[in-house]
């Protein structure tokens, strides 16, 4: 889809489409002068970028009344854009609705749980589930659509921006009204609402309807299962809302792709984007390194996450960084090569574009800090410079557009519900991280050098020979006979502690832990044995666990136990363990062992599945290898994890991107990318 969107763009002699991967940003020439937009199209052909995404913040600009409408200046950028060759994602500018609408309709404003209301001044001041700002935001798109839908430059369309970003939950009467409707939908009657809401606790049970609300903030902690269904139903609210938009531009120009920017990265866990990628024509995410010592690790991670969500096939990177943000407590800047490297990884896990935000930085505003791809100081600028080298580099890896990742033999599970359920208020423990805890894993791999893909349920977990499935905490019954299956039929799964727990309803699989895979796993937990902060425990392969332990019986004949506890209220009692399971096995992890822990364990799991490094030995652990293959080849990445050069021996292949020495190895320099075509076909 990607890249026959692109194709549009320029076609061969004979007019046939054209391989090329996307480069470009964010561009709002209306925060500029006239005289400045020539200057950009200039620069643009410079840098060699393709694609901009154009009118995400304008709502005010085209609409500056209530029946006032301004698209004069957007018709001008768009034809400037078209005469130099630069395609739109044209945006379909409601993500900011303008002070007129909210002063007239201060209903459309999202109000918190406290009930405390969110005011203009910012940005997505406004209700999911307000059918008046959906009005108002409709007829903005049927307008933009009618106009725009013949035009030469238009190439996609950009429903909204960053959906849930700062109004991922509301509380407002529209949304009590609108979570009703979606629980008598899934529920059908009370009675079925009451039983999943085990509403005989705390004397919570509901007689009519109307006495539903979303859990606003409350005396003591909320119903969990009410907690967890909203979550349910604030992305689903965000999902009704994208298909509306999505709708009307089908209907006027069914033709034009329609996608909408995610935003797979840590902390932004609001919307369910497994669930959301069919409701797209091709997947589009932002993604903002945050540091944290394994940064890389974790961009590497949401790319191949943002993979994962879209079944392996091609997606646009929408926006990241070329430099420092903004909006975190020190905006550190990103050294030289970092800037290639970022893009690169994501190009390497897919992305067929490669896009900023934004093109020329702001002189006024909040973001007037975050870098661009033009900075304050202009084209003169190593930036600049670091930017139009990128664009060279994606114009000779073109053959790469189109093609798919291939698949690796170790799957991690990554799943929405398990995140939202595993982190809510009163369980064993407030120290649980989720993403942290599947990220410890990937970076594990990484380690070892063993390529993974980060998938998510309802994926072909058969493609893998093991599947790794942290925190896997909410389990539903069909779930529990899919991994059972698997793992009979030859896989090889790996859980961890305060997996298995709750079914869909956040209800206790009772028995015993791990309750839904207690039998797979031969295994049965009593009571959890969380530790508080600064607390570990050794194991006997010399590893130590913190966070979390578990009093281990082991229940089935078969059960290995691949490490003991050596110290704690456990000593004695196993630690890790696998059972045999069918042709296949079932481990299970008891203990938060972090990155450096795994990485120690890794390969005693991964025996049974037959999975080892395709690196070299020498360099596992300073070389991520990734692979994609379509028509244009087979490609293998390769990116340095290192502030050093590293050498890597032994490859054939046509060297596309990066260097090699004189005995033909490939040597990567400091966080620099080599990219490999392995074959033709």
């Amino acid at each position: 889809m990607i890249s026959t969107l692109l194709s549009r763009l320029q076609g061969g002699a004979d007019g046939a489409p054209v391989p090329r991967l996307g480069f470009g940003a964010d561009y709002n020439p209306e925060q500029w002068p006239r005289e400045v937009w020539e200057e950009d199209v200039r620069l643009m052909r410079e840098a060699g970028v393709n694609i901009v995404s154009v009118g995400i913040f304008s709502w005010a600009r085209l609409q500056p009344e209530p029946d006032v409408w301004d698209f004069a200046w957007l018709d001008d950028v768009m034809d400037l854009l078209h005469r130099h060759g630069v395609g739109v994602d044209l945006a379909t500018a409601t993500a900011s609705p303008p002070p007129w609408l909210t002063t007239a309709h201060p209903e459309i404003l999202p109000v918190t749980d406290r009930g405390e209301t969110l005011w203009p001044g910012a940005r997505q001041h406004w209700r999911p589930t307000s059918p008046v700002f959906r009005e108002h935001a409709l007829r903005l798109v049927r307008e933009m659509a009618t106009r725009y839908a013949g035009h030469p430059a238009l190439v996609a369309w950009h429903v909204n921006n960053e959906l849930g970003c700062h109004n991922a939950h509301d509380f407002s009467d529209d949304a009590a009204r609108a979570f009703r409707d979606w629980l008598r939908t899934r529920y059908t009657t009370l009675d079925a609402l009451n039983h999943a809401w085990g509403t005989a606790f705390w004397s919570q049970r509901y007689s009519d309807w109307e006495q539903v609300l979303p859990p606003r903030l409350a005396a003591s902690h909320p119903n969990p299962t009410q907690q967890l269904d909203f979550k349910r139903f604030s992305s689903d609210a965000l999902k009704d809302y994208l298909r509306a938009e999505r709708e009307v531009l089908r209907e006027l120009t069914p033709d034009v792709p329609v996608t909408t920017n995610f935003m797979v990265m840590p902390g932004t866990k609001g919307m369910n984007y497994a669930d959301w990628a069919d409701e797209v024509d091709f997947v589009a995410n932002d993604h903002y390194v945050v540091p944290s010592g394994r940064e890389r690790d974790e961009l590497s991670f949401s790319a191949n996450l943002t993979s994962g969500i879209a079944g392996g096939r091609p997606w646009f990177l929408m926006e990241h960084s070329t430099s420092a943000v903004n909006w975190q407590p020190v905006n550190l800047a990103k050294r030289p090569g970092e800037l290639a490297r970022d893009s690169l990884t994501h190009v390497a896990h897919g992305a067929d574009a490669v896009c900023f935000f934004q093109w020329r930085q702001s002189a006024a505003g909040a973001e007037k800090y975050h870098s661009a791809m033009v900075p304050h100081a202009g084209a003169d600028s190593d930036l600049f410079r670091a930017v139009t080298a990128l664009g060279d580099t994606l114009k000779v890896l073109a053959p790469v557009a189109g093609s798919e990742r291939e698949p690796a033999e170790v799957g991690i599970l990554f799943d929405w519900e398990s995140w939202w359920a595993s982190e809510q208020d009163s369980h064993p423990t407030s120290l649980l991280d989720y993403h942290r805890e599947a990220l410890d894993w990937y970076s594990a791999l990484l380690a070892l050098g063993v390529r993974a893909d980060v998938v998510t349920t309802g994926a072909d977990l058969g493609r893998h020979r093991i599947v790794i499935a942290p925190v896997l905490h909410l389990v539903p019954a069909e779930l529990a006979k899919d991994l059972t299956r698997y793992a009979e039929q030859g896989g090889h799964l790996v859980t961890t502690y305060f997996s298995g727990v709750v079914d869909e309803n956040d209800h206790i699989w009772l028995g015993g832990y791990p309750g839904a895979l207690r039998d797979l796993l031969g295994i049965r937990v009593e009571e959890f044995g969380p530790l508080p902060a600064g607390q570990s425990v050794e194991l006997d392969d010399t590893s130590t666990g913190t966070l979390w332990t578990d009093h281990i019986t082991v229940t089935a004949p078969g059960t290995e136990v691949l490490a003991h506890y050596a110290t704690g209220p456990h000593a004695g009692r196993p630690a890790v363990t696998r059972r045999a399971a069918g042709s296949g096995s079932a481990a299970y992890v008891s203990t938060r062992l972090g990155a450096e822990g795994l990485a120690a364990l890794l390969p005693r799991l991964l025996e049974p599945a037959g999975v080892s490094s395709e690196l070299p030995a020498a360099v596992r652990g300073s070389v991520e290898a990734t692979v994609r293959r379509g028509p244009g080849g087979r490609f293998l990445f390769l990116v340095n994890r290192t502030d050093g050069s590293v050498t890597v021996p032994g490859l054939t292949g046509d060297v596309l991107v990066g260097a090699t020495g004189d005995d033909g190895a490939v040597v990567l320099g400091p966080r620099d990318v080599a990219v490999l075509r392995t074959s033709t076909t």
